[in-house]
């Protein structure tokens, strides 16, 4: 069983920085494409980033390119999020999820793992 742990959501103004972290367990955790995904009250649950395993080619949704960074430390079992430059409509609740697939995948049933969620809320 794969477990994921989200950490670092908070309440940060527009503009600033939050660094989300997943850890998971297990030694697989390399052979893992990860992704990260969001869900604003009232919303969808939307994708935002992934990471394949494979390569480390990331992927992200365009309202996120050139302000968020996914990456990740294999040797640590963890997945991060770099999020500068925030914005209001970036608030929500921010999951990691994970998946055996070696492409990055943007839709959530592709991914069969999935964290708690973490919240970020950023205020205007």
């Amino acid at each position: 069983q794969v477990q994921l742990v989200e950490s670092g959501g908070g309440l940060v103004q527009a503009g600033g920085s939050l660094t989300l972290s997943c850890t998971t367990s297990g030694d697989t955790f390399r052979r893992f494409s990860m992704g990260w995904f969001r869900q604003a009250p009232g919303k969808e649950r939307e994708f935002v980033a992934a990471i394949s395993w494979i390569d480390g080619v990331t992927y992200y949704q365009d309202s996120v390119k050139g302000r968020f960074t996914a990456s990740r430390d294999n040797a640590k079992n963890a997945l991060h999020l770099q999020m500068n430059s925030l914005k209001p409509e970036d608030t929500g609740v921010y999951y990691c999820a994970s998946t055996t697939h070696s492409a990055v995948l943007t839709d959530a049933l592709a991914y069969p793992y999935w964290g708690q969620g973490t919240q970020v809320t950023v205020s205007s």
